[in-house]
Order: structure tokens, then sequence, then C-alpha cells
């Protein structure tokens, strides 16, 4: 029964972690901090994740009814999930960069790094599948705790993104960002393949 939570531990904090990505926000949160001082750049850092954290807890939480009253299946939202994350996956792998307008009135750490640069589409429907497929309480303590220890993670590599890029180097990141984006897409195959499954055994 551990070893079972455990690996549901640390499928979820995989996932989420490839999905969030620490690494490829840390050059975002970088260029969109780059006039704040130290002080203001740490509690940025501390109001993206917890505004992220909230955002996926609402959907852990809420995601299902909402399924429910929109008339929508597990399966499609694999799939969807699914779609979504090969379209991550491949900006990834090609090394897109995002494009950024000017955040007016509204707190950065809010738009576009709270949601939806950490808590996308992709990240919010990976949380509802695991949600679902959770059967006890053992297994929603497994993924709240994963999802806690990727915030973490997020944190630290905002927090300390100056020190994080200059020991990693663009080179660094780069090659890392690729290794991410091929995960990632395994990642993508397994979901629509899931959905596919999904759909066959419900007909």
């Amino acid at each position: 029964m551990t070893a079972f939570h455990t690996k549901l531990f640390f499928q979820v904090f995989v996932t989420l972690l490839v999905i969030m990505d620490p690494l490829g926000t840390v050059p975002v949160f970088l260029a969109l901090t780059a006039e704040r001082t130290s002080a203001a750049r740490r509690r940025l850092a501390a109001e993206a994740v917890a505004v992220a954290g909230g955002v996926i807890a609402v959907f852990a939480l809420f995601g299902q009814q909402i399924l429910d009253y929109l008339g929508i299946t597990v399966p499609a939202v694999q799939g969807a999930g699914g779609l979504l994350l090969l379209l991550v996956a491949l900006e990834l792998l090609r090394g897109g960069a995002s494009e950024h307008t000017e955040v007016e009135e509204v707190s950065i750490a809010l738009v576009p790094i709270g949601t939806p640069l950490i808590a996308g589409p992709g990240a919010i429907a990976a949380t509802i599948v695991f949600v679902r497929q959770a059967h006890g309480v053992h297994d929603a303590v497994a993924i709240a705790a994963a999802l806690v220890a990727v915030l973490v993670v997020l944190y630290v590599a905002l927090r300390f993104s100056t020190v994080l890029l200059k020991a990693l180097r663009p080179g660094g990141i780069h090659l890392l960002t690729r290794i991410f984006g091929l995960l990632l897409s395994a990642i993508a195959v397994q979901l629509v393949a899931e959905s596919i499954r999904g759909f066959v055994q419900a007909h």
C-alpha cells in the first residue's frame, strides 16, 4: 500500500513538475522582473506560486463538479489535456519563445506568471484527471503532497532565479528545456492513449 502511494506521489510530482516547468519559467520571470528590486522579486515569486497553487486547488476540489455540470467525461479531459500538453511539448522542443504584452494595473504575479504560465490548462487538466482517479484519503494525500512539493520547487526556482541562471547558463537551461519537452511529449501521448482506451471501454 505504501509503495503504491509513493508511486502515485512521484507520478503526480513528475507530471506536474514537467508541465509547470520551473526552469522554463525562470527566464520569463527574470524578464518580467528585470526592473524590480531583489525584495520585490522575492515577493512576486511567493505571490505567483500562491496564485498557481490556489488555481490548481480550486480545480482539484471542484473540477469534477464542473465537468459533471458541463457534461464532459474524464476521457475527454484526458484527450484534451494530452493534446494541450503535446502543443506545449512541441514549443519546448522547438524552443519557441513566448510573447508577453505589458501588464497594466495587475500584478505580474497574478498574470501571466501565476496563471497561465505556471497554472496553465495542462496542469489543470492533469490535476483533475489525477483527482478523478484517486481512491481514498491516502491517494488524496499523496496528490496534495506532490502538488505542494512542486510548488516548493517552483518557489525555490523563482526565488533564486538569478543564481540559477548564472549556474546553468543559457546553454544549460536550453538543454534542460529540450529534455522537459521530450518527457512532456511522452506524457501527452500517454494521456491520449488512455483517453482512447476510456472511450472504447465506455462503448
